[in-house]
């Protein structure tokens, strides 16, 4: 891959881009060894339920660093604000979990640890869209844990006893579409999730859609480009025709539709199988995982969901040396990293998972796809990710604008290509009244 670096928005608060850039770049000063010879104490927030399991095997291998686990809540309202706050106050964690998706916002509000120099040398053990992800103005912020590359959740024994075919591109899915519904009027082969900016942000990527790019020393935002309108519209036509029925996922009535087979599909990252088998344990063996479908036949495009989670070094910790050491053996210790696939962690930023025990055999969760090894799926997605591809500042407008004028669209009955002019409209407001340089 080329590489180049490319710096980005003056108004951000020393808040540069690099757009596929080295981690050599830009180094910092290497920090001081620990020389006590007392174990220091790390404090790790992260959301991940049963995550504890990780971290205890840190400790057991690691008797000179102790690290207590905290459980934050998810999302802006959760633990991040209180990221934020702590980071403010001085009195933060040692290192905390944080979407891709929300790490350009630590940086920009100097909330991150630059923590080039201690990574650099483990730096290609991970996906290098994933390190890209990281990496701003030339140095790394995060050690990425877990990416989010999409596949297709279907119900094997329905498509089977209907007579579909899995389908390999999205004109073979309206016509699976059509085929489910017929079967039964209160049967749909998917839910449109309106209240998923991230599910529909990775819809837009797999159509080749790229939202916001650095450009000289702006972002150009493209959140309503051709792409995305396709990808819109091809949604449209399914609403229209009454093909997909209109839901939250991850709701109640989606939860229940999932158990009864009333909605056959659903396109996530492969976090996904844990929410389906914890939720619908009486379709075991009933399921299966396929590629996304594709725009062109043959392609094999496809996108994340919000691209993932990373570890990042809270801005203040006395730790640096010993939190990035904990931040990479987490996330690449072959043991730590198969016991976070099978908590359901998400698909492993490793570039090479031929090591991970849980990639290979898991009789759990291969037995409920039917003796699928459904990870095969997931390593191929992840390896076509593409690094264009750049999350930007204000990422929580982002969200709001696209769900907001999603859900209005529904609402209202209006289409849903006016919804990312409208998103366009709003983020870029948003950005300028936030002293961020902007070009559409």
């Amino acid at each position: 891959m080329t590489r180049s670096k490319i710096a980005v928005a003056a108004g951000l608060v020393a808040f540069g881009l690099a757009a596929c850039s080295s981690p050599a770049q830009n180094p910092t000063t290497s920090p001081t060894a620990n020389e006590s010879t007392e174990p220091l104490t790390l404090t790790f927030q992260s959301w991940v339920p049963n995550i504890d399991r990780a971290v205890d095997l840190f400790n057991e291998a690691h008797p000179n660093i102790h690290v207590n686990l905290e459980t934050i809540t998810a999302g802006p309202d959760g633990g991040y604000a209180k990221m934020f706050s702590a980071v403010q106050a001085g009195n933060a964690a040692d290192v905390a979990q944080v979407g891709y998706d929300w790490l350009p916002d630590f940086v920009r509000n100097g909330a991150a640890e630059d923590i080039t120099a201690g990574f650099q040398s483990s730096a290609s053990l991970f996906q290098q869209w994933g390190v890209d992800a990281m990496t701003f103005g030339g140095a790394v912020y995060g050690v990425p844990q877990a990416s989010s590359p999409l596949g297709l959740y279907y119900r094997s024994d329905i498509f089977e006893g209907l007579g579909i075919e899995t389908p390999q591109t999205w004109d073979e899915f309206y016509q699976a579409a059509k085929a489910v519904h017929a079967s039964d009027p209160n049967r749909y082969i998917a839910a449109f999730a309106y209240n998923q900016t991230p599910w529909l942000l990775g819809l837009s990527e797999q159509a080749g859609a790229v939202w916001f790019e650095p450009e000289n020393d702006a972002w150009k935002v493209s959140v309503n480009d051709p792409e995305t309108k396709k990808m819109a519209e091809f949604w449209q036509k399914l609403i229209d025709e009454d093909l997909v029925k209109i839901e939250a996922d991850m709701s109640n009535e989606w939860y229940a539709d999932i158990q009864n087979g009333n909605v056959l599909s659903w396109i996530c990252g492969s976090w996904g199988d844990a929410i389906i088998r914890g939720n619908a344990p009486a379709t075991s063996g009933k399921w299966a995982v396929s590629y996304l479908p594709q725009w062109t036949a043959g392609a094999k495009d496809t996108g994340t969901w919000a691209g993932g989670s990373a570890n990042v070094v809270l801005k203040g910790t006395k730790h640096l040396k010993e939190a990035i050491e904990f931040a990479i053996w987490l996330n690449s210790n072959p043991e730590s990293v198969s016991t976070l696939v099978s908590i359901g962690a998400g698909w492993p930023a490793l570039a090479d998972t031929t090591q991970i025990p849980s990639l290979q055999d898991d009789p759990t969760v291969f037995a409920f796809y039917g003796g699928q090894n459904i990870w095969d799926v997931f390593a191929e997605s992840d390896k076509n990710v593409a690094s264009r591809w750049k999350w930007p500042p204000l990422v929580s407008s982002l969200y709001t604008s696209v769900t907001d004028n999603v859900k209005a669209s529904i609402n209202n009955k209006t289409p849903l290509t006016q919804a990312f002019d409208a998103a366009q409209a709003a983020m870029v407001a948003a950005m300028r009244d936030a002293g961020i340089s902007v070009v559409e």
